[in-house]
């Protein structure tokens, strides 16, 4: 099999980083290395509009150290990217020569459209989101989109970020409420300028950026937030503006204990949430959601679709779900198996579940939890189920929110109503019952159908008819060969299912020649 390995170095202007990413020829990709230096270009910008001396040695060391990474790790594909800072710097042709001469890579300055448009790219193709805002607050820029139906409508490169306006508006000879007041009047002036903020659509506000991200891990912190993960984390209109003020009126010392908060940013984080709240507020929007998917996964994104003629994929979950089957070698044969035989079992047994419900959301909850059945096995046979649950919890999956895949771990993980409740007991907050007993009705119809196919070679074809009499269930199975283990295995775990639907089951096997 065909690999490449791809490195991305982003220059940006808080923060020079390099990511190196591996793609396999069946388009498999995983990253494989992070590494990040605090660089501030932005805060090396002279008087004249220049990178200073100390800027231009910051880049070329960083750069430097980088290419014995990338040398070291066989990598076949550079791209250096640069944003605001460089963009801006009116010596910047200097320094891509300068860089060029003594490091060997060529830097692609992005303009601000360019800034924006990956953004939008890389939250599109891992959220599951069709309409909404993105912000990038970095050093120098901040640049917003609007996208709708997936597709980007608007967007704009506003001439500051963090850096900038901490420089700006945070005067030594300033007390804070006037230096607040001036901040937000800017804010709100710059956000004006723009016809298309009017339109108060109310969709979310997408944060993008090492900022954003800092904000979502306060708020995790301060709530005790029991589920890993950053990406499209969710956070009310209201509990970020509290955050936001809790910023402003906190001393540098205060935030350098804040737990959840970088000691990078400590001096740039309030201008940044302020713009942020800002920006939620204009809008109208309910929700702020964070995106750890930025501007250096756009560039990748665009690279990785190029093959296949397009910008984004067609369903971000099926491709996350594509990728982790890789990951975890799942036997793909079989999951399909057992989601058919899961499926039709729900079919003839919704009725009985005894939580009112959506079909179609349960059919697809279904699907990706069978698609993530025991993933736990790729660890150890025999703590498949423990092992299920807290990969699923502890990793992100794009295109799922937090609640989703809490609900498919529960799913998939399925062993008995004890062992799920046990489970759930650290994630009571983002529980119900009647949710609980939902996801234990799919779990142990998922379970079913997985001791259906006990011995993978599809002996049970189809799920046949359901006849009630009284309070039994007969349910018919379609069989091509001997079912003696799948009968033996579904036989042991039928009991999981009868007590949520609170009807004993008897199965009558049927061969299944007689379907066709």
């Amino acid at each position: 099999m065909i690999e490449k390995h791809v490195a991305i170095v982003d220059m940006g202007s808080n923060s020079i980083r390099l990511v190196i990413n591996k793609i396999d020829s069946n388009g498999y990709y995983n990253e494989l290395h992070n590494f990040k230096t605090v660089a501030r270009l932005s805060a090396h910008i002279d008087q004249n509009g220049n990178l200073s001396e100390i800027g231009i040695q910051t880049i070329l060391d960083t750069l430097a150290r980088f290419k014995e990474m990338i040398h070291f790790h066989h990598v076949q594909q550079v791209m250096v990217i640069a944003t605001a800072a460089m963009r801006k710097a009116k010596n910047r042709e200097k320094i891509v020569k300068l860089v060029k001469e003594t490091i060997g890579f060529d830097i692609r300055i992005l303009s601000e459209y360019e800034e924006a448009y990956y953004g939008y790219l890389a939250v599109v193709n891992s959220t599951n989101l069709e309409n909404g805002y993105t912000i990038d607050i970095g050093g120098g820029s901040t640049e917003i989109t609007l996208f709708e139906n997936r597709e980007l409508k608007h967007y704009h490169s506003f001439p500051f970020g963090a850096i900038t306006l901490h420089q700006q508006f945070f005067k030594k000879d300033l007390d804070e409420t006037e230096t607040l007041a001036r901040l937000t009047k800017y804010i709100i002036n710059q956000l004006g300028t723009l016809p298309w903020l009017k339109e108060k659509k109310a969709y979310p506000v997408i944060g993008i950026g090492g900022s954003a991200r800092n904000l979502a891990l306060i708020h995790q912190r301060k709530e005790n937030y029991p589920l890993a993960g950053l990406h499209q984390y969710e956070i009310s209109k209201q509990e970020l503006l509290d955050i936001n003020t809790m910023l402003q009126h906190s001393t540098i010392e205060e935030r350098i204990e804040l737990d959840g908060l970088s000691k990078d940013r400590v001096d740039i984080i309030v201008p940044a949430s302020t713009v942020i709240a800002q920006i939620v507020s204009h809008v109208k929007a309910n929700t702020f959601i964070l995106s750890r998917k930025g501007l250096r996964d756009g560039v990748f994104y665009e690279e990785l679709l190029k093959a296949m003629e397009t910008s984004r994929f067609p369903n971000v979950v099926e491709e996350s779900l594509y990728q982790l089957s890789n990951s975890y070698e799942l036997n793909v044969e079989h999951v399909n198996h057992i989601s058919l035989l899961a499926n039709q079992l729900y079919t003839r047994l919704y009725n009985y579940c005894p939580v009112e419900h959506n079909s179609s959301d349960a059919i697809t909850l279904l699907n990706q939890s069978a698609r993530l059945l025991y993933i736990g096995e790729y660890i150890n046979n025999e703590a498949s189920s423990q092992n299920t649950f807290y990969l699923l919890t502890n990793m992100t999956i794009e295109g799922l929110t937090h609640r989703e895949r809490l609900a498919i771990a529960l799913i998939s993980s399925y062993k008995s109503k004890s062992q799920m409740n046990q489970y759930a007991k650290a994630f009571d907050k983002l529980l119900t019952k009647k949710e609980l007993k939902y996801y234990e009705f799919l779990g142990a119809i998922l379970k079913l159908a997985y001791s259906l196919d006990r011995t993978r070679r599809k002996v049970i074809t189809n799920i046949g008819q359901v006849e009630q009499h009284e309070d039994e269930l007969s349910i018919y199975l379609y069989h091509q060969t001997d079912a003696f283990f799948e009968d033996t295995q579904a036989t042991k775990h039928k009991k999981h299912l009868e007590r949520v639907i609170k009807h004993t089951i008897d199965f009558r096997y049927m061969p299944a020649e007689v379907l066709k």
